[in-house]
């Protein structure tokens, strides 16, 4: 049984918040040429809650990030769901480069917003081991108010798409790997692809205490939060049938003008679930004032496989007292803004999952092999998914 050691509400902190914070960014955020990797260190609380710490690069600032799950999956429902970070994370880096590339092209905005639809689907049985999770498409509508003609509009949104590390992870088929350590040890990873990077440090033996907020950065409640509203349709429980399951997630995001951040919502439209806001980074080129939208989306890949790594072990009784994911997130830019060849690239994700427990190694390996074919984001990651954009400009709809 996993050990509950915290909640997400018992501390008093808010959902997100800078764990530690630095002078610099990231060049994935400033937009220049190189190669870079988001960390994201993950811990399940107990139920559904889970915790990240997502560190923004080798010289990027660090976040914590809490996660639940709502009714369906009989959650608290006290932080967002892991679906809602990928997709807001999609948002957020998307309007971050319109934006960056906007500027340096001259062109002017004065509105830009951003919805974005992620559809999935999970067949066979969960609970007969034969279930698999899909990623079946990406829409996305953006709307600009600008007074720039309808071909420039076109042109600067296809270059903020292929500037967008967050839609190169979509568009490239990836061949995630794992690496898997059974009470301290690392073991041989059967089933999946393993990763051959040395052993990272894990987070238990990395932090000796529950992450706390940054003195030295102001806390924040609207950085990751609920919001109350009353929902129209009744919220659904996950069914258990082999019957096949869709889900729907959509998200809003606006830019900022005046204070420079991406404001955004996400939820759950089948099955029904709760509302929740961000507040995204995009522009800053030093220290960062809120999470990147490539953190937001990674943390989500991290707290979506940890939602079917606990679905199982709760289900089968395994014999677990602690699970815990050290996850790395690559992603790269080539050519530059001022040549206008801003080329965004996404590698593997490397996934390193300790367990703590009394099971054998087969049954730990089954755990992992398990949460990885169910987990919708390394589903999507898995594929080559080609967003569909439509677009409008002044409120009149462009072929984009």
């Amino acid at each position: 049984m996993l050990k509950i050691i915290d909640t997400i509400d018992g501390s008093g902190y808010p959902l997100g918040f800078c764990v530690q914070s630095e002078p610099t960014r990231s060049n994935l955020m400033k937009n220049l040429a190189g190669e870079d990797a988001l960390v994201v260190e993950c811990r399940a609380m107990g139920d559904h809650q889970k915790e990240a710490i997502v560190t923004e690069g080798a010289n990027g600032s660090s976040w914590r990030m809490t996660s639940d799950e709502g009714p369906y999956l009989n959650g608290t429902d006290l932080a967002p769901f892991p679906l809602g970070f990928f997709n807001l994370g999609l948002q957020a880096d998307l309007i971050g480069r319109i934006q960056a590339i906007a500027t340096q092209r001259k062109i002017q905005i004065t509105q830009l917003e951003v919805e974005l639809d992620n559809a999935y689907s999970f067949s066979g049985s969960f609970f007969k081991g034969t279930g698999q999770g899909s990623a079946d498409g990406v829409e996305i509508r953006i709307r600009i108010t600008s007074n720039a003609d309808a071909d420039t509009i076109r042109s600067l949104i296809e270059a903020a798409s292929n500037a967008s590390p967050a839609i190169a992870a979509l568009r490239t088929p990836l061949e995630n790997t794992f690496a898997i350590y059974v009470n301290g040890l690392r073991r041989e990873v059967i089933g999946m692809h393993a990763c051959n990077a040395p052993d990272v440090v894990d987070p238990f033996k990395k932090y000796q205490a529950l992450p706390v907020p940054n003195h030295q950065v102001p806390i924040r409640s609207d950085l990751i939060y609920k919001i109350p509203y009353e929902a129209t349709e009744k919220m659904e429980v996950m069914p258990s049938s082999s019957e096949k399951l869709l889900l729907r997630i959509k998200g809003k995001s606006t830019l900022d003008t005046q204070q420079k951040e991406v404001t955004g919502q996400t939820w759950l439209e089948r099955p029904v679930g709760s509302l929740f806001g961000f507040k995204s980074d995009e522009v800053s080129q030093t220290a960062s004032q809120a999470p990147s939208g490539l953190a937001y989306l990674s943390a989500g890949i991290a707290f979506c496989y940890m939602t079917q790594l606990l679905r199982y072990a709760e289900y089968l009784k395994y014999k677990i007292s602690d699970i815990r994911i050290v996850q790395i997130n690559p992603f790269g830019l080539s050519g530059s803004l001022v040549g206008n060849d801003l080329q965004a690239s996404a590698a593997p994700v490397q996934t390193h999952l300790f367990l703590n427990g009394q099971e054998s190694d087969e049954v730990m390996q089954n755990l992992l092999t398990m949460g990885a074919k169910t987990c919708y984001l390394h589903a999507a990651l898995g594929c080559s998914l080609e967003p569909q954009i439509r677009l409008w400009l002044n409120e009149s709809p462009l072929d984009a």
